[in-house]
């Protein structure tokens, strides 16, 4: 299954490198009464932008403290790359990272420093620490904001046609129906399998619906004793079997691109999106007089008691155990600034669009944030949300989007879909060497 979070990163692998070093420094070395320590990100140029902001206005506030920037690759080369380096100590003395189920690859009980005595652990929220830690400690704070799975919609389409927010399926797919009776030049659901990732969108969002069904489900799965070929999680794939057949999907749906899918649903030619929040940094970038015409919901769950926002949580900032001494205290201090301070909010907001809250209660959305943005955070403010499974189980299969696509196009039945997908995931499980598969 593909890492959305991967996706949704805060851009693609491209762009040089930006090095902020003092010179004649390197890390862990004291020059001029300074402590040096080094700051690692990807490689990308939003990042390394925003990286460098970060470091101009912490060492404003830190006179003591010399930061260097180091930069590295996302994606796989970068895993590995993390893993070599904290096996050999020489990590920078601060890194950037996923949270979830690829930091548990980490082994952070051996490799990382215990921060759950730090004075911010406290204002963060409780979904984020639980992909940051284990029962031995928290070892990430968060660096920048969250997203989320769900459906965008068109703010238009719906009051033109005096629709309301659906708060289950039964609902949304009447919704649907109204759509293609009423407007039938309005694709009341937008699919785009041009870019096969988006097709997982029905079973990735439902997931916090299944959690809230069933708190230990994460759990059961990583220990081969649930299945999405068993309810509660088959809902996913059975929804986009529904929705195929009830012909709610855009004619186009097997060729049209993310990006394609985008522009129509800004435009209002198409009515509903299930896709991550993350699109909506492409709506402020190419259509921003359309910004505040998109709205967000959950995904919704068959009862509506159950209907939950799937939530993305964003990457984290973590130290190795191999920093040490005074460069450990410095250490701290890059970590508790960039994640809680004022100042780090600032930049964050100034350098684009958040794609959701932010898990830090010292930082708040901007009271412009577009209005998708707001309607997510409404979910957390009434705590009905829950982390996207790969931030619970390390289990993943490969083909879902393959899976995904043949069950959007009326290839292969819910329920044939699930079945394989229950075997694709054995596979990795074997793969991994979990217990019980």
């Amino acid at each position: 299954m593909f890492t959305l979070r991967t996706r949704a990163s805060l851009a693609a692998l491209s762009g040089a490198a930006v090095v902020a070093a003092a010179a004649g420094c390197s890390a862990g070395t004291a020059t001029d009464g300074k402590t040096t320590i080094s700051y690692l990100v990807q490689t990308d140029k939003l990042t390394t932008e925003t990286a460098t902001a970060m470091i101009e206005a912490f060492e404003k506030a830190n006179p003591d403290i010399a930061v260097e920037l180091d930069t590295q690759p996302a994606g796989t080369e970068g895993d590995n790359l993390t893993k070599t380096k904290l096996s050999t100590g020489e990590m920078s003395d601060v890194f950037f990272y996923n949270t979830g189920s690829l930091l548990q690859a980490l082994n952070p009980d051996d490799q990382l420093v215990d921060l759950s005595g730090e004075s911010w652990v406290e204002k963060v929220n409780d979904d984020f620490l639980s992909t940051v830690s284990t029962d031995d400690g928290i070892y990430g704070a968060p660096n920048g904001s969250s997203l989320a799975g769900g459906v965008l919609y068109n703010k238009k389409v719906y009051a033109s046609l005096g629709l309301e927010v659906p708060t289950s399926w039964a609902e949304f797919l009447a919704n649907g129906e109204e759509i293609k009776r009423s407007a039938p030049d309005v694709a009341p659901i937008l699919q785009a399998y041009g870019d096969d990732w988006t097709a997982q969108l029905f079973v990735l969002a439902d997931f916090a619906n299944v959690l809230h069904q069933d708190p230990e489900w994460a759990t059961k799965y990583t220990d081969n004793e649930a299945k999405y070929s068993d309810q509660p999680a088959f809902s996913g794939f059975l929804h986009q079997q529904e929705a195929f057949e009830a012909g709610l999907f855009n004619e186009d749906f097997a060729s049209l691109l993310n990006d394609e899918a985008i522009a129509m649903l800004a435009e209002g030619s198409g009515a509903h999106y299930p896709i991550l929040t993350s699109a909506v940094s492409a709506i402020s970038q190419n259509h921003p007089d359309s910004l505040d015409d998109v709205g967000f919901f959950a995904l919704p769950a068959d009862d509506a008691t159950d209907t939950q926002a799937t939530v993305w949580q964003p990457n984290a900032l973590y130290i190795p155990r191999s920093t040490e001494g005074a460069q450990l205290e410095a250490a701290k201090k890059l970590v508790e600034f960039i994640a809680s301070s004022q100042e780090a909010c600032e930049i964050l907001q100034a350098t684009g669009v958040p794609s959701g809250p932010y898990v830090i209660s010292t930082c708040e959305l901007p009271a412009d944030a577009p209005a998708a943005i707001q309607d997510l955070n409404a979910y957390f403010e009434a705590e009905a949300t829950a982390p996207a499974l790969e931030f619970l189980s390390p289990v993943k299969g490969p083909s879902l989007p393959n899976i995904t696509i043949e069950v959007g196009s009326g290839i292969r039945s819910a329920e044939d879909a699930a079945a394989l997908y229950d075997e694709d995931v054995k596979k990795q499980a074997q793969q991994l060497g979990l217990e019980g598969w």
